[in-house]
């Protein structure tokens, strides 16, 4: 008698309570409809993993055959050979240089332009939208083809990885920073242009101070970023711990492969506490 009664009320207040949930005396908390959308995306998603495994026609009998040996090249990468290891470690201070150099180089960029692209400060609506069309074209080709297209002109080393990762880092920074000053309230920006503040007054007294926190979020993410592709790039030509890398194991010398690696791993790791630390003390 008091679950009839506690339906009733419901009922009374709002109609919480309809057709089968009046049976079960559930109340729905979600609406289909806005699940539609993400079961079209996971139904595509897996539709298309299949037919991209059938159309890649992998040997799936010698793959699973081989999956043993990976714990021998394992071991092989353990055994550390520390012969010419000043070799590796100036190419891990030039893979150091290169992100930092990159990172530098794109964040003024990326600011630059992010400022331009941002709809509640750009100058010009319409130079907003070639920018963000120009830096998503960036964006959509892969690093390393921006680094092989400069190697034909600039050759191998250092330099076309720094150019071509900065290619990429400031089209992300540029999307990124936008962003972030697009979510500063407008109702601030119209106080001070009241006051009579111009567009590069509001932008760092205002704009800037206001976006600092995800700044430096987006280029703690980035520099990661940066030194991972900076190790990749060096297989394609672009010098640093990649090329001793990819050297050692065209070698056969997983010795010094091993080292690489474990320099690689340190150092991002390191990296990975560092801006953590950074962002909870900004938080707190």
């Amino acid at each position: 008698m008091k679950d009839y009664f506690m339906s009733d009320v419901l009922v009374e207040q709002g109609g919480f309570l309809q057709g089968k949930e009046m049976k079960s005396r559930k109340i729905r908390i979600n609406n289909p409809d806005n699940d539609r959308p993400i079961n079209i995306f996971i139904g595509t998603a897996v539709i298309l993993s299949i037919i991209s495994i059938f159309m890649l026609n992998i040997d799936w009998i010698m793959l699973f055959s081989r999956v043993g040996e990976l714990a021998g090249v394992f071991i092989e990468l353990s055994q550390f050979n520390f012969t010419n290891f000043d070799l590796v470690a100036v190419a891990f201070m030039e893979s150091v240089t290169v992100t930092l150099l990159a990172t530098l180089y794109s964040l003024v960029g990326g600011l630059l332009m992010g400022a331009f692209m941002a709809r509640n400060i750009t100058p010009s609506k319409k130079l907003a939208g070639v920018l963000s069309s120009y830096n998503s074209f960036i964006r959509a080709v892969p690093t390393p083809i921006w680094v092989l297209l400069i190697i034909a002109c600039l050759g191998f080393g250092p330099a076309p990885g720094i150019i071509g990762l900065s290619f990429h880092a400031t089209a992300f920074f540029a999307r990124a920073f936008s962003q972030a000053f697009e979510e500063v309230p407008q109702a601030t920006i119209e106080a001070l242009q009241a006051t009579g503040a111009n567009r590069i007054q509001i932008f760092f007294s205002a704009v800037l101070p206001a976006s600092m926190t995800a700044l430096i979020a987006w280029s703690a993410m980035r520099f990661e970023i940066n030194f991972s592709e900076s190790t990749i790039l060096g297989m394609v030509g672009g010098g640093g711990i990649g090329y001793s890398i990819a050297a050692s194991v065209t070698g056969y010398n997983f010795g010094r492969a091993g080292i690489s690696i474990l320099m690689v791993f340190v150092f991002a790791y390191c990296l990975e506490i560092m801006f953590t630390a950074i962002k909870r003390r900004m938080k707190a």
